[in-house]
């Protein structure tokens, strides 16, 4: 991404950056009631939110309305800091900008999850982000489930839940005039078009019998019966069951 980023006509490349004493003198008068202080806190702390939704590119969100969520990310940590604490400000503002940018990126998912399955997923993200620092490689599944101490498919529900639905139409390889699209390359194998087809036929064939041919193919291969329990229920005998039955799978085969 780059770092110049035109929101409300402002060219942030341009923006400048405070020093940390320059920060907590800034911070301490912005508390004391100075919206003037208040304000060069905001436009000093820009460039960190710039450098906080660079995380958060790859998610198909516009980066002008991140980094406005970003801001006001930025505006709560200004607000809630606590000076006594003696920590850097940038120490404290990343997180609250992150959490209000994954906020906005949970409710505004274009499928609805629960809270608990989006507060899982969540979780999972930062243990996953965490092993990945520390492990430096990419972590298991296994490995996530055992450091939140949940079961591997609760992960794996959580990931997918909130993971981004992919149009059916997306371009997956195009090479001159020709396209690929996600879905010439998904199939089911057994609702094809042959197998409707089939299905098809099937229904017709079956409706051009008679009402005990019918009832003859229902017994035996719905419901499993004999020829014998067949002649017991019909009034026939088993020759006839089994010489109807011979006509009724050839009538069917010749109308296929």
């Amino acid at each position: 991404m780059q770092l110049k980023v035109e929101i409300c006509g402002i060219n942030t490349s341009e923006l400048t950056v405070l020093r940390n004493d320059e920060t907590m003198a800034l911070m301490a008068e912005s508390q004391q009631g100075n919206k003037m202080a208040r304000d060069r806190l905001i436009a000093g702390n820009l460039r960190l939110v710039l450098s906080v939704i660079q995380r958060f590119s790859g998610r198909g969100e516009p980066m002008d309305d991140l980094f406005q969520v970003g801001c006001i990310g930025l505006i709560k940590a200004i607000d809630n800091f606590d000076l006594t604490q003696g920590v850097r400000f940038s120490t404290y503002a990343v997180p609250m900008i992150i959490g209000e940018i994954r906020r906005y990126l949970r409710d505004n998912s274009a499928i609805r999850v629960s809270r608990s399955m989006r507060d899982s997923a969540y979780r999972a993200l930062n243990v996953k982000e965490r092993l990945q620092n520390e492990l430096q490689r990419e972590p298991s599944v296994e490995e996530i489930a055992k450091e939140m101490g949940v079961k591997r498919e609760e992960v794996v529900f959580a990931l997918d839940a909130i993971a981004d639905p992919i149009s059916l139409y997306e371009p997956v390889f195009q090479d001159g005039s020709e396209t690929i699209c996600v879905m010439d390359q998904v199939r089911d194998m057994r609702n094809t078009d042959d197998s409707w087809l089939d299905q098809i036929l099937m229904k017709q064939a079956i409706e051009e019998l008679s009402p005990r041919e019918k009832k003859i193919l229902s017994l035996r291969f719905y419901e499993g019966k004999t020829q014998m329990d067949v002649a017991k229920e019909i009034g026939i005998s088993q020759a006839q069951v089994s010489r109807l039955e011979k006509g009724v799978i050839n009538k069917i085969k010749k109308n296929l």
